[in-house]
């Protein structure tokens, strides 16, 4: 189920307004009701596609998490560019962050779970960060064919991932968000 990391040469092709058609940021802050006191995680954040505008609705910290250097390297570009400094680079793997245990109000993981291969252990990483009560959002690729995303057989079919994730967890909501794109929200 495991594919292929992102090629950070194309991050600025995460940046394309036309992905708002697919998925907007702001919709994904609605659905985890971020709110000024939250501390965020986005782990495999990437360019900072969803990290920038989530880091804009907190006055807390906001940890991006990502294993490439040049990703964190051009979303600390992107995030000086919009002005926002509320955020901690850290270099590192998602199914092992450095992050405090307990520590994190909301967190995103977006078009990385099908990349990963111990979905387990990002699940059990997941579990240790997140506060009591906290909300955390997993975004993937529906398995259909697009002009966006990675090839088919690298994609998880929403299906297939929701009845996963309900073994694994008591609290899950699936969320669509284009005909290519889904969520899954984990209430802790």
């Amino acid at each position: 189920m495991a594919g292929h990391r992102f090629h950070p040469e194309k991050a600025e092709k995460l940046l394309d307004p036309k992905r708002k058609e697919i998925i907007d940021p702001e919709r994904v802050i609605e659905i985890l009701q971020i709110g000024t006191q939250d501390v965020i995680a986005d782990l495999g954040a990437g360019n900072g596609y969803f990290t920038v505008p989530m880091a804009k609705k907190t006055k807390e910290k906001v940890y991006a998490v990502d294993v490439q250097r040049e990703m964190l390297e051009f979303l600390k570009k992107h995030a000086e560019k919009e002005q926002v400094d509320n955020i901690e680079y850290i270099l590192g793997d998602v199914s092992n962050t450095s992050l405090p245990a307990q520590s994190v109000d909301k967190g995103l993981m977006s078009f990385v779970f099908h990349e990963i291969d111990d979905h387990d252990a990002v699940l059990a990483e997941i579990e240790r960060v997140m506060k009591p009560n906290g909300k955390f959002l997993i975004i993937e690729w529906e398995a259909v064919e697009s002009e966006m995303g990675p090839p088919l057989h690298e994609r998880i079919p929403s299906q297939q991932l929701l009845e996963y994730m309900k073994t694994k967890h008591q609290n899950v909501e699936f969320f669509s968000f284009h005909p290519t794109v889904y969520g899954i929200l984990l209430t802790y």
